[in-house]
């Protein structure tokens, strides 16, 4: 090896050590088997020619390949969420696994922490990307990891049943593959895209359904081929000031709100306080699924003419009822703390307005603080009565079901809108 060679590996070697220092002192390795393979695989061999401090940074991914648009379609995925999906998954040395959505570098983890009595394979639909991950996996010392280039839309069922399969592309939906390749009591993780919102749920095969807890917030490149589903942009008054993202349910008549920015802008305030580091990832998913009519909202800044006013002109939680339409604002309190409001458009605006409040006061009344909700996915054909919650989405091969925890009355009553962090 050169001296510049010499000079690189220690380098790299130091910055992964720091990397997972940082992920420990943040709380998101807490387990032993993890950080074990976090410290040994080398990253940076699944991500040639990018920057020692990107490939390591904790909270960043690395960009492998772009459409010819430039929008990402593979990358190696942030060391933090790897991490987070991989305690998610609770592997353990023996475990068959099956990786969907490949690049080499998670697999050679996987493959650390099963061991030589454990059998990982990994899947993707590009063979662009299979080609580069089984010769970087090779390199780097992991020649066992099985590479297959495939749509998995349908699992792997040839080298099925899986202790666990990890999922590691946004995906809309759960085929029923997936679960067919799943040993019963076997785990799916899986980052799920839910309203625009997109999670990293831990599924357990179980009498007929996955059982789902510990949602995560995350983000990750959509899935492509049969798995794809894009999302259907309503521009507000026909022009592309102002979209409105919907994920799943769309509006039934859209033209509706044509004319909503014509009316007066209606502006409540809810009460509910946060500290500017308090975590709200329920707060998003308690609208997400309780909310009717719920979507995102985005501004373009070249067209901006001031209709609306966001905090965040490219991402605003937001919902549509008939022909009005609102999103979510916050202002900063005399404490520095920072209060949720809701702008409104529409013939009844003020009534839509305060029924959004509601949802968030609602929020801060019952499930501030709390777990967040169990989260169950059944085939789509199950009946309503077959379904422990009424807050369902219904996909093309699954309904979601979220069941929030049940309010303790006493609790309810004397909590302050303002509580503690999640």
């Amino acid at each position: 090896m050169t001296d510049m060679a010499t000079a690189a590996s220690g380098q790299a070697g130091r910055l992964r050590q720091q990397a997972v220092d940082q992920l420990l002192q943040d709380g998101f390795i807490t387990c032993t088997d993890v950080e074990k393979a976090m410290r040994t695989v080398p990253r940076e061999q699944f991500a040639p020619g990018a920057e020692l401090e990107e490939v390591y940074a904790p909270y960043d991914a690395v960009i492998t390949k772009t459409d010819e648009y430039g929008v990402a379609v593979s990358s190696v995925s942030a060391p933090q969420i790897q991490a987070m999906m991989l305690e998610q998954a609770q592997l353990q040395p023996g475990h068959r696994v099956l990786e969907i959505g490949s690049g080499g570098y998670n697999a050679a983890l996987i493959s650390e922490i099963v061991g030589d009595a454990g059998e990982v394979t990994t899947v993707d639909i590009d063979a662009e990307v299979t080609d580069r991950a089984r010769r970087f996996l090779a390199g780097a010392g992991y020649p066992q990891v099985r590479v297959v280039c495939a749509d998995a839309d349908d699992g792997v069922p040839q080298y099925g049943l899986y202790d666990r399969i990890i999922v590691t592309a946004g995906a809309w939906d759960i085929p029923p593959g997936w679960a067919d390749n799943l040993a019963e009591g076997g785990r799916l993780v899986v980052p799920l895209r839910i309203r625009n919102l997109t999670r990293s749920i831990a599924f357990t095969k179980a009498a007929g359904h996955l059982a789902g807890s510990d949602p995560q917030v995350c983000g990750f490149v959509p899935m492509q081929g049969s798995g794809e589903h894009a999302e259907t942009l309503v521009l507000v008054n026909g022009t592309e000031e102002i979209g409105l993202r919907f994920d799943d349910e769309t509006p039934a008549d859209p033209r509706l709100l044509d004319n909503a920015v014509r009316t007066a802008r209606v502006e409540v305030w809810t009460g509910v306080t946060v500290a500017p580091q308090e975590l709200i990832g329920t707060l998003q998913l308690y609208l997400a699924t309780t909310l009717p009519g719920f979507c995102t909202m985005a501004v373009d800044p070249d067209l901006d003419t001031g209709l609306v006013a966001p905090n965040n002109p490219r991402f605003s939680l937001a919902a549509v009822e008939g022909g009005n339409f609102a999103y979510l604002v916050t202002r900063r309190t005399p404490e520095n703390d920072v209060e949720y409001g809701v702008h409104a458009f529409g013939p009844e605006g003020e009534v839509f307005a305060a029924a959004v409040a509601e949802h968030v006061q609602a929020w801060g009344r019952e499930q501030r603080g709390g777990p967040g909700p169990h989260i169950d996915a059944y085939p789509a054909d199950t009946p309503d009565g077959q379904l422990p919650s009424r807050h369902v989405i219904t996909k093309r091969y699954s309904r979601i079901t979220f069941s929030w925890p049940e309010p303790d009355t006493a609790q309810s009553q004397d909590h302050p809108i303002r509580g503690q962090g999640e």
